[in-house]
């Protein structure tokens, strides 16, 4: 009698808009390239049109208002969908709302930010508001940045980062396009290691063993 297939990991991926991220997601899963299964789009903003993007794909859906909740039981009330669809991951992708970790989901939340953290993060920044900053400071280098989430903006423990060059004739569009397109290929990666078990947390310092290999 043949063993029963190990049952594939899941995540619960948390919008607030478009869903930009949440597409990349769905198309590498489409291409096999994303080794979980995405157990369900949970968005704080019931217009999201990223929703339709997850609908459309077949995937179950939840929407946590954050102006019907105030902010404790926002925080509750998400982590009680995550639950409910026995994700063993939380993915956020363009998530604009801060909420309280619970306990039994430290180090199992994650975050993208458009930035080489610690640099140009923290509350505010977000969206275009990151790449025009790093612009006027006149960086050369930026890039994107996969992280733990704890209760802090942009503050868990780093697990990858990938740098994107600053061009001189740079505008804000133009740098958060690479930038995204380096999300795009650093995300899936990162998911899947965390998946493999290849990641290992010692305080603020993250271990992914085998390394992470961009192709």
């Amino acid at each position: 009698m043949s063993p029963t297939p190990a049952k594939k990991q899941s995540i619960a991926v948390l919008i607030s808009g478009g869903g930009t991220t949440l597409k990349n997601l769905i198309e590498q899963r489409k291409l096999g390239k994303l080794d979980v299964e995405i157990a369900t789009v949970i968005s704080s903003n019931p217009t999201a049109s990223g929703l339709d993007l997850a609908r459309a794909a077949g995937i179950p859906t939840a929407i946590i208002d954050h102006r019907e909740n105030d902010s404790h039981q926002f925080s509750v009330r998400i982590f009680e969908a995550i639950n409910n669809c026995a994700a063993n991951w939380a993915v956020l992708g363009g998530f604009l709302r801060r909420m309280v970790i619970d306990p039994d989901w430290s180090e199992r939340v994650i975050n993208i930010h458009p930035s080489l953290i610690p640099a140009f993060s923290g509350r505010g920044f977000y969206g275009q508001r990151v790449h025009q900053a790093v612009l006027d400071y006149g960086c050369k280098i930026s890039g994107c940045t996969v992280h733990f989430v704890d209760n802090q903006y942009d503050h868990g423990a780093i697990i990858s980062q990938l740098p994107v060059e600053v061009l001189p004739n740079d505008s804000a569009a133009t740098l958060a396009a690479r930038v995204f397109a380096a999300e795009c290929r650093l995300y899936p990666l990162a998911i899947n290691a965390l998946a493999a078990g290849s990641i290992r947390v010692q305080g603020r310092i993250v271990i992914v063993d085998p390394p992470i290999k961009l192709n």
